[in-house]
């Protein structure tokens, strides 16, 4: 479903994102995780066509990413990391521009956005009279998720989807993933929440440096690796080993 291909991606002198090859197959969580820096966001960005690579090739269900930009984007739902949507109008407003966008008529888009309303838990009345930049972080972040995912796209890509969210949209968001997931759609989820990527991927992919360091399961990765838990592992393989000793003595030295 998404094949990425010695993809790399230079902003000046910096090469953000290193031959990275990766194949995710249908029905898959993979989480994709990495330090700051480490190449994820601007690997999802190729992936949408919002940055050209400089090397290599990445497809959508067979369609190149770059060749077929339109053909590509039909397939995918995209949840950045920014959460940024057009802030003059409602949320509503938003949500029928998007589904026109995806050939999506208000007469089938209203009944989607209706299920997506009751799912988060979104007020009727705010969605409908209230302008999306008096909206807080979590509920534009609920219109954000709707949007990526109303006209059912076969991949979807996610960058920190649940920043914002509260504990029980979380929950719920996150239950709906692996029920996608087991509808045969493809996801792949970008966090730096350990612990969510461990309890809800089925594999994950370590960037660090613009590399691909390891992709596996959590399980056969840390057997591999001799580490205890992903986090552990994850610090092993992206440098930042020694970092709680590092925590403890910043502070005794310095804020104590």
């Amino acid at each position: 479903m998404i094949s990425i291909q010695r993809l790399t991606k230079r902003f000046g002198a910096q090469t953000a994102v290193d031959g990275l090859c990766l194949d995710v197959p249908a029905g898959m969580i993979v989480g994709l995780l990495g330090p700051n820096g480490a190449g994820k966001t601007t690997t999802l960005k190729m992936l949408t066509g919002m940055l050209l690579p400089d090397a290599g090739s990445a497809t959508i269900c067979g369609v190149n990413v770059v060749a077929q930009p339109m053909e590509a984007k039909r397939l995918m739902g995209f949840v950045p990391d920014s959460g940024a949507v057009y802030e003059s109008l409602t949320g509503l407003e938003f949500l029928l521009m998007i589904g026109a966008l995806y050939g999506i008529g208000e007469d089938e888009a209203r009944p989607r956005i209706r299920q997506f309303l009751d799912f988060f838990e979104l007020d009727e009345v705010t969605l409908t009279s209230k302008l999306l930049g008096a909206y807080s972080k979590g509920m534009r972040r609920k219109v954000v998720i709707t949007a990526a995912l109303l006209h059912n796209p076969r991949v979807v890509l996610l960058d920190e989807p649940l920043d914002g969210l509260d504990a029980n949209a979380a929950v719920g968001f996150k239950a709906l993933l692996e029920t996608l997931a087991r509808d045969g759609k493809t996801i792949v989820y970008s966090s730096h929440v350990l612990d969510v990527v461990e309890r809800v991927c089925d594999r994950v992919a370590i960037m660090a440096r613009g590399k691909l360091v390891v992709e596996g399961t959590p399980d056969e990765l840390q057997r591999a690796h001799g580490a205890d838990t992903l986090e552990q592992l994850f610090t092993r393989l992206t440098g930042l080993s020694g970092l709680e000793a590092r925590a403890e003595s910043f502070a005794k030295n310095v804020l104590s």
